[in-house]
């Protein structure tokens, strides 16, 4: 509580009262949070672990990033702690991914950036589409963070390497226009090259899959830029939702069952993030030999995965799809 009320006061002066009773009001979610930052440098706070560790690649050692949530969250359901509302509004800058994905902490991330805090939406920078059919544009922002009225827009942008490059770009900007003492777009650039190896990688590793076979049961909607970018195709998900707190009918239910038959599926790619029970639930009614895969998608893994950075992710679900479907 000491480290809280410290936090809270130093930023008072920038907060204002309304931000103050907004963190009082916040229930903690036991999480650790972000410490203030006294180092030299940028601070910059993220707010999944796949964009805290994209911004770590741009910031390098000018400077520190911390992530709001922790590894295995699922950034669908998070909630943040006061004192990690407070590490938001002191810090120089908060990359937030937008689009509806952190349903948890849209009003939070709203009033610190009316209450003066830097946020960056970078799912808007990564040029995302429609999530009704993953092929029309979304259009221009309505609000600040960038959810559209007419179409909502397919929030896991950072499935697909090239928009995950722009989103660098984007956060270089944001960057110099704090501190233009470092080339920032230097290091977005070393960094879009890397992501370019990866898609390449990725492309190798899953070319060997038949056509016949390059068809996606998912447990959300969460996959498209990743089917969409390296030829794949998703045909059901058990959640028929962009977000894992939604919940299916019986009907929705009986309907996957049925395609996946229809289409003879055998794998079901479910989410570290979030439990497999359902999964699980739907394999066994399709048969015996259907099988269930977690993938990473919400967040990095821990380290020791060969997921512990978005790079590494995106390589370690290429891989485990390859061998899921016969590449």
């Amino acid at each position: 509580m000491g480290q809280e009320t410290r936090t809270q006061s130093a930023g008072a002066a920038l907060r204002g009262t309304a931000a103050m009773f907004t963190i009082l009001a916040l229930v903690a979610s036991g999480c650790s949070a972000p410490s203030s930052n006294d180092s030299i440098g940028v601070a910059v706070v993220a707010t999944t672990t796949i964009w805290a560790d994209v911004a770590s690649q741009i910031v390098g050692d000018d400077g520190s990033v911390v992530s709001l949530m922790p590894v295995g969250a699922d950034p669908h359901g998070f909630q943040a702690s006061s004192s990690q509302v407070a590490a938001m509004v002191s810090a120089d800058l908060v990359v937030a991914n937008g689009l509806g994905l952190e349903v948890g902490l849209t009003n939070v991330l709203e009033t610190a950036q009316v209450d003066g805090a830097n946020v960056l939406w970078v799912g808007l920078a990564a040029q995302p589409v429609g999530s009704v059919n993953g092929s029309s544009t979304c259009g221009q922002s309505s609000a600040s963070t960038g959810v559209d009225e007419t179409l909502a827009c397919d929030p896991h942008v950072w499935m697909d390497p090239d928009r995950v490059a722009l989103a660098a770009v984007a956060i270089a900007d944001a960057l110099a226009e704090i501190d233009d003492s470092v080339d920032w777009h230097a290091r977005a650039s070393v960094y879009g090259r890397e992501l370019a190896a990866t898609a390449q990688s990725i492309e190798s590793t899953l070319s060997p899959i038949p056509d016949a076979r390059r068809k996606l049961v998912t447990n959300h909607d969460s996959l498209g830029y990743f089917a969409s970018r390296f030829d794949l195709e998703i045909i059901e998900t058990v959640i028929p939702s962009g977000s894992a707190l939604a919940e299916p009918s019986s009907g929705d239910l009986a309907t996957l069952v049925k395609r996946m038959i229809e289409e003879q599926v055998d794998v079901i790619f479910a989410e570290t993030t979030d439990p497999t029970g359902l999964a699980k639930a739907v394999a066994s009614e399709v048969g015996d030999d259907v099988s269930v895969v977690d993938l990473y998608t919400g967040s990095i893994g821990s380290p020791g995965s060969g997921a512990d950075s978005l790079v590494g992710m995106l390589t370690t679900n290429a891989e485990l799809i390859a061998a899921a479907l016969g590449g």
